[in-house]
């Protein structure tokens, strides 16, 4: 995909219907790459520091039960929350960490069979969840600063959350990574987006490959030119950028 636009608000802002669909094709992505997982792919290390494809189908799994039940989500929210204010911890390490510790005892065979019943429930519960509750103000804690709306996190950053997963499985086991750029590139652009009103800065930013495209945002200046996986890799911490590749948003 190639396209030429201006940052704008209307770029960066995803309906929850628009998310949803998203959030449909990707956790059925997913679950075709762990379909795909070999014996020893298991304890391969990924790019999640401390974690091998184990630890982070566990934490996907925890993420996807959370979605499922919102009791669930909840009781993680404040035991996670807990957690953090007595250890110093972010929040989000927290609830990480137990979402790990307590799927330890699975099995591979296990894990999968619940990644499997609780993909589509994941994506229904995040679908229902009513837009007064989605409007709700919630803090993410350190390294992120002030409030999200609830509706971010679940449209977005959850959507983000499992793409960039998918990456880091497919990186450690060598399963290829499916791309098109009709879902792929849709959150790609939601990525430009919302970098580009972080950093405030005129760019012109070539992202190549399938999910990519050609984005620009005021005057002209120095061209930035990279893997459209690349550069949400960089953007997530998982690679080094200088300059306004510097300027992290939350996945």
């Amino acid at each position: 995909m190639t396209t030429t636009r201006a940052e704008s608000e209307s770029s960066s802002t995803m309906s929850h219907d628009v998310a949803m669909k998203l959030a449909e094709v990707e956790i059925g992505r997913l679950i075709d790459v762990i379909d795909q997982l070999r014996p020893n792919c298991w304890s391969l290390p990924t790019d999640c520091e401390g974690w091998d494809v184990k630890a982070l189908l566990s934490h996907q799994l925890g993420t996807m039960e959370g979605n499922a039940s919102l009791r669930e989500f909840v009781r993680q929210y404040l035991v996670s929350t807990k957690k953090s204010k007595r250890s110093g911890r972010p929040l989000v390490d927290e609830m990480t960490a137990s979402q790990i510790f307590d799927r330890a005892r699975l099995s591979p065979d296990e894990l999968t069979n619940r990644l499997r019943s609780k993909a589509q429930a994941s994506v229904r519960g995040r679908r229902r969840l009513p837009a007064l509750l989605r409007s709700i103000p919630i803090s993410p804690g350190a390294p992120f600063e002030g409030t999200w709306k609830l509706g971010y996190l679940v449209d977005t950053i959850m959507n983000r959350d499992f793409w960039m997963h998918r990456v880091d499985l497919t990186r450690a086991t060598g399963i290829e990574m499916i791309l098109t750029p009709e879902h792929d590139g849709v959150i790609v652009d939601n990525v430009v987006s919302e970098w580009a009103r972080a950093h405030g800065q005129p760019y012109k930013l070539v992202l190549e490959g399938v999910a990519g495209g050609t984005f620009a945002q005021g005057q002209s200046c120095e061209e930035i030119k990279l893997d459209a996986v690349e550069f949400c890799r960089v953007l997530s911490g998982r690679g080094h950028g200088s300059g306004l590749l510097s300027q992290k948003i939350p996945f």
